[in-house]
C-alpha cells in the first residue's frame, strides 16, 4: 500500500509540478473547467498522495485499510484526477478525455466511473458532513483509517460546514483531519467582498478542533500539518494560506480565472513558467 514510503520533499515538488502541468493541459484541451483552484491545491494534493500522508493501494481502490480523501470543492476535480492518474489509478491518457461526454473524467469527481474518488461531489458545503460520517463508521468498525476533507475557503460560507464542525467534535471524531484552501477568492471576487469569514482559525477553535495555520505552498509545512500526532478526541482543521492560480503568473490573485481556461497561447506560457519555476526550486 502507497503512503508507506520515505517522504522525500524533491519528488513531492516534482508531482506538484506534474499535477500543474497535467492541469493546463487537460482543461486547455477540455475548453472549459477551473483552474485557479485547482492550482491553487497542487502543493497541498502531491503531499497528500506522494508524501507519505494518505494510505492507498491504486491496483485495489476499495482496500479496507485505505485512507479516504475527499475533494469536497469537487469543480477542482483536475488537481485530483491528474494525482489519482500520477499514482496508477488509470492511464494518464484519460485525462485528455476531461469534461468530453462518455469519458471517464467528468467536470466534478463522479465516485461511480472513477476509480479512487471515493464520493461523487460538486455541491458546496456536503463534503465536510459526508466525511464526518464515514469518520464516525471507521472509528465505531475499530479501524485506525484517516479521512481527509479537502475544502475551499468560499465553501465555509456554506451553513451546513458548521453543522459539521459541531457534529465532530461531539463525536469526537479524531480521525478527520479537513484542509482548507484559504486562497481568498471566489468566483464573484474576493472573500471579503462576497462574504467575509473572518479568522477561520479562530472559527474552528471556536467549535473545539485542532487548529493549525499553514503556507498551503510549502511543502514541510504541509507534511508537517498532515502527519502531526492527532489531538485525542479533536478532529484538526488545516487552514492553508495558497495564491489561487499558483504557478501561472497571469492566474494567480486572479478571480477571473476561476472558471475560464487558457488559449493555445496561454498554456504555452503557462507550462513554461510551471517547468521554469521547478527547476529553479531544484
Amino acid at each position: 500500500m502507497k503512503g508507506l514510503i520515505v517522504f522525500d520533499m524533491k519528488t513531492v515538488r516534482a508531482q506538484a509540478t506534474k499535477l500543474r502541468l497535467h492541469i493546463i493541459e487537460m482543461l486547455t484541451v477540455a475548453g472549459s473547467g477551473h483552474p485557479g483552484g485547482s492550482l491553487s491545491a497542487a502543493d497541498i494534493v502531491a503531499t497528500l498522495y506522494f508524501g507519505d500522508v494518505l494510505r492507498y493501494d491504486p491496483k485495489n481502490p476499495n482496500d479496507p485499510a485505505r485512507d479516504r480523501f475527499l475533494l469536497s470543492k469537487g469543480h477542482a476535480a483536475p488537481v485530483q484526477y491528474a494525482a489519482l492518474a500520477e499514482a496508477g489509478y488509470f492511464d494518464k491518457r484519460e485525462l485528455l478525455g476531461l469534461r468530453k461526454l462518455g469519458a471517464m473524467l467528468q467536470g466534478h469527481p463522479d465516485a461511480l466511473t472513477t476509480p479512487g474518488v471515493e464520493v461523487s461531489t460538486g455541491s458546496l458545503g456536503q463534503g465536510l458532513s459526508i466525511c464526518c460520517g464515514i469518520a464516525q463508521a471507521l472509528k465505531l468498525g475499530g479501524g485506525d483509517q484517516r479521512v481527509f476533507c479537502l475544502l475551499g475557503d468560499g465553501e465555509l460560507q456554506e451553513g451546513q460546514i458548521w453543522e459539521a464542525a459541531m457534529y465532530a467534535t461531539h463525536y469526537r471524531l479524531d480521525n478527520l483531519i479537513a484542509i482548507i484552501d484559504a486562497n481568498k477568492l471566489q468566483i464573484d471576487g474576493s472573500l471579503d467582498e462576497v462574504m467575509s469569514l473572518g479568522d477561520i482559525c479562530k472559527k474552528f477553535e471556536a467549535f473545539g478542533w485542532d487548529t493549525l495555520r499553514i503556507d498551503g505552498h510549502n511543502i514541510e509545512e504541509i507534511h508537517e500539518a498532515l502527519t502531526a500526532p492527532k489531538v485525542d478526541g479533536r478532529s484538526r482543521a488545516i487552514v492553508a494560506d495558497t495564491k489561487k492560480g499558483c504557478g501561472v503568473s497571469f492566474m494567480e490573485h486572479k478571480a477571473g480565472w476561476h472558471g475560464i481556461v487558457p488559449n493555445e497561447e496561454q498554456r504555452e506560457q503557462a507550462c513554461e513558467e510551471i517547468r521554469v519555476a521547478s527547476e529553479g526550486s531544484n
